[in-house]
């Protein structure tokens, strides 16, 4: 199995299923675990030196940060679902705990954190949308924490790539800091699929071919991209979901398309 592919494992005591860290994954700012209560079930946690943004991929939950309370967190039945997600930011060194109102996925993205950015709850009309793309390259994006909004390090969004359809295309990759024109980004991708029985394609490669991976991914699998162009092919009959979790030296998305590929854009 491909090194860059992380497969879900059954769930430990506290309902985690995924838990890759910079030590896991050999790099230096990502973090990023995947947890699933039901119903009355809790899950808590607080990192010393992280911030954290708390994604509700899928159900209700109310989440404490600190001494704050945020009520009834969430509400969409899938990722599927035309709906953003629930989203709150934790300060480094913030307590958290959420307990579930129903069956609940959650995502903990984390990232080096530092002071100044209190605990908030993200409200949906603050997550933008974009449609990318066009004809097979059509994919749907919501920002979850994009550059312009506070944080120290994180940058989160979902995207929705319909059947048959390419994403993260033409090829780009964002690992190398060049000023104004490319940052320097880890990049973790955690996919779903609908039908959950589906998979989807992911490449991952440099210009010099020392790394050249192509992954089948299945539902539930997380892909890390720590260098490199790396686009995503989902076939005919599965719709794709990912979320991909991005933070590095600086908190800007500035990307290069691979050349041999870009006339995709320019045509």
């Amino acid at each position: 199995m491909s090194r860059l592919r992380v497969r879900p494992s059954a769930p430990d005591a506290d309902g985690k299923v995924l838990d890759i860290t910079p030590e896991s994954a050999g790099w230096t700012h990502v973090g990023f675990s995947l947890i699933r209560r039901s119903a009355g079930e809790a899950a808590a946690g607080r990192d010393a030196t992280r911030e954290t943004c708390l994604v509700l991929v899928s159900g209700t939950a109310d989440i404490t940060v600190g001494d704050e309370t945020f009520a009834g967190v969430g509400g969409r039945k899938t990722p599927f679902e035309d709906k953003a997600p629930g989203a709150v930011y934790v300060p480094m060194d913030t307590p958290w705990r959420i307990v579930a109102k129903d069956a609940v996925e959650l995502a903990v993205c984390t990232a080096p954190g530092g002071e100044g950015y209190p605990s908030r709850l993200i409200p949906a009309e603050e997550m933008s949308r974009e449609v990318r793309g066009r004809d097979t390259n059509t994919r749907f994006v919501r920002n979850i924490l994009p550059q312009d909004r506070p944080a120290h390090g994180l940058l989160v969004v979902e995207v929705v790539t319909p059947s048959g359809h390419w994403s993260s295309y033409p090829p780009h990759k964002h690992d190398t800091a060049t000023d104004g024109e490319e940052t320097a980004l880890e990049e973790t991708y955690y996919h779903r699929l609908d039908p959950p029985q589906g998979f989807a394609f992911q490449r991952v490669y440099t210009d010099d071919r020392s790394l050249d991976e192509t992954v089948c991914v299945e539902d539930g699998d997380v892909v890390m991209v720590p260098e490199g162009y790396h686009p995503v092919g989902t076939p005919h009959g599965y719709t794709l979901y990912y979320l991909n979790v991005m933070a590095g030296p600086e908190r800007r998305w500035i990307f290069r398309n691979d050349p041999a590929h870009e006339w995709i854009v320019k045509a």
